[in-house]
C-alpha cells in the first residue's frame, strides 16, 4: 500500500509543479497582435522583454485581418493586445467588441485626452499629420489656406490624393464633416473629386511622386511617408521629396488634421496586467523618443521632443477634436465620398 501511495503523491506533485511552471510560464509573457510592420515595432518590445523580463509574443498582419482574426477567434484568442493605426480603425476594434476598457493613471497623465478613448478603450502612442504637399516652382504657397480651399475651381487638374476606402482620407472627411457638417462637406468632397489630376490610386507616396514628376501640382500625404521618402536610402524617393514642400493647412482656423498609431487591450487577455504594463511602456519617455526618432511621428508626449526631421517643417496648430469622433463619422464620411464620386 505504501508504494502505491508514494506514486500516486509523486504524481501529484508533478502535476502541480507543471502547472505551476505553465502559470509561471503564462505570467512572463503577452501577446501581441500589429498592423505596424515589425520593424517599426519590435525594438522597443525587445526593450521592454530587456527590463521587465515579460517575453513578448508578436503577431504582424494588416489591419482589418488582424480585426477579422480577433473577432473570429473570440473568447479564444491568445492576444492581450491591439496596436493598430488610424483612430477609426481603433474605433471599429471597439465596436467590434474586441477591446476592454482599461483606467491607467500613468496613461492618463502622458497622454492628452483628445488621443485617446473617453472610456479607456484604445491609447494613442504617436501622432501624424496629414498636410499638403506643393509641387515647388509651380505652385506658389500664397495661394493655399486650407483644405476646404482645395475644392476651388483655381485647383482644377491639380490634385492627387488616394482612393476613397483608406481609411487616411475617410478620417480626413470624418474630421471635417465635424468641423463643417455632413452637407458641406459632401459639396467640398465633389469639388475636390473634380480638381483631381487622376483617379485614385495608389499609397501616400505614390501622389507625392506622381507630383515631383507633374502629374499634378498638389498632393495629400501622411507627414511620415514624406519624411520616410527624405530620409530613405531610395535615390529616387529622394530626388522626389526634394521637388515638394510641405504646407500646413487651416492654420487660421482649427487647424490641420492629425490622426495616431494606437493600441487597446482585447477583451479577453489572459495576461492583461502585463498588457496594460506594455502600453504604459509605450507611453514613457524613453519609448516616445525612440518612436520621434525612428518612426518619423511626432510624439503623443507634449514633453518629448520630435525628431530634427519634422522640427525642420516648422511648428503648426493641429485640429483639436477628440479623435473618437473620427471613427463614429466614418459611416458618414464613407457614403458622402461614394456620393461625391470620390473612387
Amino acid at each position: 500500500m505504501i508504494a502505491p501511495l508514494i506514486s500516486i503523491i509523486l504524481s501529484t506533485a508533478i502535476i502541480f509543479t507543471s502547472l505551476s511552471a505553465q502559470a509561471a510560464n503564462a505570467a512572463s509573457q503577452v501577446n501581441v497582435y500589429s498592423a505596424r510592420k515589425e520593424a517599426l515595432i519590435k525594438p522597443l518590445l525587445d526593450r521592454f522583454t530587456q527590463q521587465t523580463g515579460i517575453t513578448v509574443n508578436l503577431v504582424t498582419g494588416k489591419a482589418d485581418a488582424l480585426l477579422k482574426r480577433l473577432e473570429t477567434e473570440g473568447r479564444n484568442t491568445p492576444a492581450d493586445m491591439l496596436i493598430t493605426t488610424d483612430a477609426g480603425r481603433l474605433h471599429r476594434a471597439q465596436l467590434a467588441n474586441v477591446l476592454q476598457a482599461v483606467s491607467s493613471e500613468a496613461l492618463e497623465q502622458v497622454i492628452p485626452a483628445i488621443y485617446r478613448e473617453p472610456q479607456g478603450y484604445w491609447y494613442g502612442l504617436s501622432l501624424r499629420a496629414r498636410p499638403i504637399f506643393y509641387l515647388k516652382g509651380k505652385v506658389d504657397p500664397a495661394n493655399l489656406s486650407s483644405y476646404e480651399a482645395l475644392a476651388d475651381d483655381k485647383f482644377k487638374g491639380q490634385i492627387c490624393i488616394r482612393s476613397s476606402n483608406n481609411i487616411y482620407n475617410q478620417s480626413l472627411v470624418a474630421s471635417m464633416i465635424s468641423a463643417n457638417g455632413i452637407a458641406a462637406t459632401e459639396k467640398w468632397a465633389s469639388g475636390l473629386v473634380k480638381n483631381m489630376a487622376k483617379p485614385p490610386r495608389g499609397g501616400d507616396r505614390d501622389q507625392i511622386r506622381a507630383a515631383a514628376s507633374g502629374q499634378c501640382s498638389i498632393a495629400i500625404a501622411n507627414t511620415y511617408y514624406f519624411a520616410a521618402m527624405q530620409a530613405g536610402n531610395k535615390a529616387k524617393d529622394k530626388a522626389a521629396a526634394s521637388k515638394v514642400a510641405l504646407f500646413w493647412p487651416n492654420q487660421d482656423g482649427r487647424g490641420a488634421h492629425v490622426n495616431i498609431s494606437g493600441a487597446g487591450i482585447t477583451k479577453y487577455a489572459a495576461q492583461r496586467d502585463n498588457a496594460v504594463r506594455l502600453l504604459e511602456f509605450l507611453a514613457n519617455k524613453e519609448s516616445q523618443k525612440w518612436y520621434a526618432e525612428n518612426n518619423h511621428e511626432y510624439p503623443i508626449r507634449k514633453d518629448v521632443a520630435a525628431s530634427q526631421l519634422l522640427q525642420s517643417w516648422g511648428e503648426f496648430k493641429s485640429d483639436a477634436i477628440n479623435l473618437s469622433v473620427l471613427g463614429k463619422n466614418n459611416p458618414d464620411a464613407v457614403k458622402l465620398m461614394d456620393r461625391a464620386g470620390w473612387k
